[in-house]
């Protein structure tokens, strides 16, 4: 089986049952051999940051010479990008093993695409014997199938309204279901979240009486720098300060996710008896590896992507392009998802806008062409428009001067395509 028949099989036989909850996981994983009771780690979740967060911590630990595997989702280019050891993606021919050998266990408690890759990653860190595995929640928390994982440190980032349909309507339903992660006696570290979601998710802490961790209270970021090629901050906590750590992520707001990950290593190093060096730690903030997130693909014209996909990304988004490109307007490639909140995202990025190139993306769940039309031209702003995102991404590289900003944005599918036209044709 090739790579594409294996996408082509998994997505058609399996994409279509996706059913919140914890019953199928569970039978697919005991039938397995519950590969993650083995393994030890960090699990995140969050609306926005989780990511980046969980990249900062791979570089951490493969800094401090552990053993590491890294899964997240979903993946830019490649399907192996969702399992990574010790920094490098597994083969392509691991992932088909692991799947041939258990097709039957997904095939009889009829799992879905989601719970597979779970299964996989699992199952993958267990052969592998990973010393330290760092796990993105896919969707929500609670009835994620990535909840079966007993990490040493739990951590959600933020809260915002992303998958309503499926979370709730509300930041505090939203919270409900992320704080679902957390567990008897694994300690919690909070990124910056909203008092009343806040509130939902300490309730939940308390009532499981653990140890909570929170920025601007518990720890601390002060003496943030924003360039074009990175960001420096401080950063305390208890008896740790690191004076200006440089980082190679773009946004200000990296520097609260960074922060996160770097309490969640450090408390999961003290209860795993793990010394953290300082040097370690400032090596490994230079290198961390997480593409399609305010990652700047060229500078001739610059060609800036970020894969922000909902209100609360775009708008970080829009602040973050504000700050590192003051008072410039820029050609925007854009494809949204049709079940996001396309409209006023769109109004969001209009004021800084010189252009949109409109289009749709190759996801089934991608806005139509004119359904984005529509909100632009309501603002007044410019566009052009292509059926394909590398179609309207080729039309806004030619049209660009070279002191102009290409900047892609919408959805990861959009980042995704966009790398690919770069790569291809630049």
């Amino acid at each position: 089986m090739t790579y594409n028949e294996f996408l082509e099989y998994i997505f058609q036989r399996y994409s279509g049952n996706v059913k919140l909850g914890l019953d199928r996981i569970t039978s697919v994983l005991e039938d397995m051999g519950n590969p993650q009771n083995q393994l030890k780690g960090i699990h995140i979740a969050g609306t926005n940051g989780k990511g980046s967060t969980c990249a900062t911590c791979e570089a951490l630990a493969i800094a401090h010479k552990l053993y590491t595997g890294l899964n997240t989702s979903p993946h830019l280019i490649d399907y192996c990008e969702r399992f990574r050891i010790d920094g490098q993606n597994v083969t392509f021919e691991e992932v088909l093993d692991v799947f041939h050998r258990y097709e039957h266990t997904f095939s009889e408690w009829d799992a879905s695409f989601f719970e597979i890759t779970t299964a996989i990653a699992f199952q993958l860190f267990y052969e592998r014997k990973v010393e330290t595995s760092i796990i993105e929640v896919g969707l929500g928390g609670r009835l994620d199938a990535t909840n079966l994982f007993i990490p040493q440190v739990s951590a959600i980032t933020t809260i915002g309204l992303d998958h309503v349909k499926t979370l709730g309507n509300s930041l505090e339903k939203i919270a409900f279901e992320k704080a679902g992660i957390i567990k008897d006696k694994i300690p919690l570290v909070l990124g910056r979240i909203d008092d009343k979601p806040l509130n939902v998710i300490l309730k939940q802490a308390a009532e499981k009486q653990i140890e909570v961790f929170r920025i601007d209270k518990d720890y601390f970021v002060s003496d943030v720098s924003v360039s074009t090629s990175g960001l420096s901050f401080n950063y305390k906590f208890k008896d740790v300060y690191y004076s200006q750590i440089q980082t190679n992520l773009l946004g200000r707001h990296q520097a609260a996710n960074i922060a996160v990950a770097l309490t969640c290593f450090l408390v999961y190093c003290k209860i795993q008896g793990i010394r953290v060096e300082e040097q370690n730690i400032r090596t490994a903030l230079k290198n961390i590896n997480w593409k399609g997130r305010m990652q700047m693909l060229g500078t001739n014209p610059i060609v800036i992507i970020d894969g922000a996909h909902n209100l609360q990304g775009i708008k970080t988004f829009f602040s973050n392009l504000q700050e590192l490109f003051p008072n410039k307007k820029m050609l925007f490639v854009i494809s949204i998802l049709a079940d996001k909140d396309y409209k006023r995202m769109l109004k969001v990025l209009c004021p800084l806008a010189k252009r949109f190139y409109i289009s749709k993306n190759e996801s089934d769940r991608a806005a139509e062409i004119d359904a984005q039309v529509e909100v632009v031209k309501a603002t007044g702003c410019e566009f052009k428009t292509a059926p394909s995102v590398t179609e309207v991404f080729t039309m806004a590289f030619k049209d660009a001067a070279r002191d102009d900003i290409v900047v892609g944005a919408g959805s990861l599918y959009t980042v995704a395509e966009i790398i690919r036209a770069y790569k291809q044709n630049y």
